[in-house]
């Protein structure tokens, strides 16, 4: 079974960002965003996209698939 994850709580650190000001930036709640972190949820390409681009990175640096089989 695969799961994404992601590196948002590290990006948000380097940054210096709060789960508030991020949800601001791109127009979202907090509550999404502390829900994406604890990969409770799984954002739409569409807001994943905007998370990267507010980023600056590809897609792929802030949301990746693991496969739990293989471990």
């Amino acid at each position: 079974m695969d799961y994404l994850k992601n590196k948002l709580r590290v990006l948000r650190a380097e940054k210096d960002i709060s789960q508030e000001a991020l949800a601001k930036a791109i127009g979202i709640s907090r509550q999404t965003i502390n829900a994406i972190e604890g990969e409770d949820y799984s954002p739409s390409v569409l807001l994943a996209l905007k998370i990267a681009k507010y980023f600056n990175k590809p897609m792929e640096e802030v949301f990746y698939i693991e496969d739990l089989k293989k471990k």
